[in-house]
């Protein structure tokens, strides 16, 4: 009995043991699994950022995952002892993509915006307190104001409307895109400013405060010169801002990788997230709205295969198989080569159809046209009809054929009853002609027509392999992903061109007539 209480304390053991062993076991594997997932993620998000038009607030879709991250920070953290410099800006910009992703993109620009506007506030009241706080402490002791005085007070006046209507026009403007890294230059202009700023307080303190003179026309030249220094920063800002990037240095090809739609663009010297949104402001006016129904042609269903049946009337089971197998292969060649065919008959077939409805379309739409105009041209009983309903009376009468070409041009997605109702109310309005009222169908505009493009918010992805605040360079690619598909953007260098003068004297240009015999005259 006690042999057997022993062993069976040593098996609870020991199963206890193996038990305790195979859970370390388990949770070593999914502290890796998490360690290698958590790292490929943190790759993959530090070469893409996101783009939006315009900003929206989002939603932590997943919070879950995040916490199970950070309950297990302590154990899955994995230190990297950097032997290279691209390592560890690699980590990096890998705690920089953290800390947003944690913060959020819009609350960063938010704060950024409202950064921006302090400081241009406080920029712009300083030349008005070194005006105003002499005349608050020290009133009694300062020297009246004279004629140059008062001229410097006028020439301070205008100078900083202008610079109030500057800034306005330059910073002030409604955003429309909401870019995923900050604007270097903008930044850059706004540093100065504060430094610029914070030297004249600086120096107003301890030269004016302090020692509180009696000549009040010096410390207006003093304010006057703030409000120059300001304007110059202003200037600086317009050049690097809005004018550098108008000389063309580069060409840039943007590919559709759908449909493989692309367009040539001049672009001078942007940063990769400048030239994104640039480019992405081009492709909703040049390149039409991407149908994916038109990917591929409707055909007709494929011809099966023939299925031959097999007689050996020589009694030679052996022989039956191969020349079965070698007739099955001989049928696939053939229906290979003319698979060219077929699909050239199928694309002429494909092509006769959407001209046979394109041209009932246009023919009834005439002739609706035609009715209304008699209807407002006749006078008599006839009861008058604002636009809208005109619009709803002849629009039965070529109803019929457009839902036929527009179901056999795959356009049926982007035009509703209530958007072709109002287009034809709109264009009886303003008495245009059929071709004007069919254009929009016939010839298919930009994505900016597309209305289901207009009204909701556009969500792109940048994908690049270099920092976006780097500017563009020959022989750089980027990726702009949206939803259903992405925009290939290649950079390319506009070559040197080298001219040379070539001097043609006009005494030069004589010539004599050569005759032969047998040249007829």
């Amino acid at each position: 009995m006690e042999t057997e209480s022993v062993r069976s304390g040593n098996s609870s053991y020991v199963s206890h043991r193996s038990h305790r062993s195979r859970d370390k076991h388990r949770d070593r594997k999914r502290r890796s699994r998490g360690d290698h997932n958590h790292s490929s993620s943190l790759l993959k998000a530090d070469r893409s950022v996101t783009i939006q038009t315009p900003p929206h607030s989002t939603t932590g879709g997943g919070d879950g995952e995040d916490g199970e991250e950070d309950d297990n920070w302590g154990d899955n953290t994995t230190a990297i002892t950097g032997t290279s410099e691209q390592t560890s800006m690699e980590d990096i910009s890998r705690m920089a993509k953290d800390m947003e992703d944690s913060i959020g993109l819009g609350s960063i620009q938010h704060l950024g915006v409202v950064i921006a506007t302090m400081l241009s506030f406080f920029a712009f009241l300083t030349p008005i307190a070194f005006v105003v706080l002499p005349l608050v402490l020290w009133k009694e002791t300062l020297d009246p104001c004279n004629t140059v005085c008062h001229g410097l007070f006028i020439s301070f006046a205008f100078k900083l409307l202008i610079l109030l209507i500057g800034a306005w026009a330059l910073f002030f403007r409604r955003p429309r895109v909401v870019m995923p890294r900050v604007f270097v230059f903008r930044s850059m202009i706004m540093a100065l400013v504060f430094v610029y700023t914070l030297s004249y307080w600086l120096f107003y303190g301890v030269r004016v405060l302090d020692e509180r003179p009696s000549n009040y026309q010096d410390i207006v030249q003093y304010a006057v010169s703030l409000v120059d220094a300001l304007l110059f920063i202003h200037y600086l800002a317009v050049i690097l801002i809005e004018l550098r990037h108008l000389r063309p240095q580069f060409i840039v090809k943007v590919v559709r990788n759908t449909d493989g739609e692309n367009r040539f663009y001049h672009v001078g010297q942007f940063s990769i997230q400048r030239a994104a949104v640039w480019l992405l402001e081009q492709y909703y006016r040049d390149f039409p709205p991407y149908n994916p129904a038109l990917m591929h042609i409707p055909t007709r269903a494929p011809k099966q295969l023939t299925g031959f049946k097999f007689y050996d009337v020589d009694g030679n089971p052996g022989n039956a198989s191969a020349s079965q197998t070698r007739a099955m292969i001989a049928a696939a060649g053939r229906r290979h080569e003319s698979i060219h065919k077929e699909r050239y008959y199928e694309e002429q077939e494909y092509e006769r159809r959407v001209k046979k409805r394109r041209v009932r379309f246009v023919c009834a739409t005439e002739e609706a046209f035609t009715h209304i105009k008699r209807l407002s041209e006749e006078r008599g009983p006839a009861v008058p009809m604002d636009p809208h309903e005109a619009a709803q009376a002849i629009f039965p009468a070529f109803a019929r054929p457009m839902q036929k070409y527009l179901r056999v041009t795959k356009q049926q997605p982007y035009h509703t009853m209530d958007s072709i109702l109002k287009h034809l109310a709109f264009c009886i309005v303003h008495d245009c002609t059929p071709k004007a009222f069919l254009e929009r169908y016939l010839t298919p505009g930009p994505s900016i027509q597309n209305e289901s493009e207009i009204h909701k918010k556009q969500k792109w992805t940048l994908v690049s392999d270099l920092p976006l605040h780097n500017s563009l360079e020959p022989g750089m690619s980027f990726a702009l992903r949206e939803q259903s598909f992405s925009l290939l953007v290649t950079v390319m260098r506009i070559p040197t061109i080298k001219l040379k003068e070539d001097y043609q004297d006009p005494k030069s240009n004589k010539f004599v007539l050569r005759l032969q015999s047998e040249t007829s005259v």
